[in-house]
């Protein structure tokens, strides 16, 4: 039996510690970590911004198996202090294909 491919769309969301980011900054690791970081996702976008008045960046990747996630996370967490979230997302095609999948289960059920 072949295994089932899996991909999903994921979002990662990467709040930074002021202090931890401003000495990553001083000592160059902060573009290291985020290249190595974009390196190994090849996001489709990412974006760097302020949240609550930390650096932060999001970035949207296709995520090929949940073991992935240490990987991702743990150089923020260890080096940078940071808060990570992931969530998978849907691009405005994907909405309409479910939307129209939960249609003919609706109808399907309906009947």
């Amino acid at each position: 039996m072949t295994p089932k491919h899996f991909t999903m769309r994921t979002l990662v969301r990467i709040t930074l510690d002021v202090t931890a980011s401003n000495k990553a900054i001083m000592d160059g690791s902060l573009p290291a970590i985020i290249k190595s970081t974009m390196d190994k996702l090849k996001p489709e976008a990412s974006y760097f911004h302020t949240i609550d008045g930390n650096r932060a960046c999001i970035m949207v990747f296709d995520m090929k198996d949940p073991s992935e996630i240490p990987a991702i996370a743990e150089p923020f967490f260890t080096q940078l202090n940071a808060k990570v979230e992931f969530c998978p997302v849907m691009n405005a095609d994907d909405l309409q294909k479910g939307l129209k999948m939960w249609e003919q289960q609706s109808l399907a059920h309906a009947n």
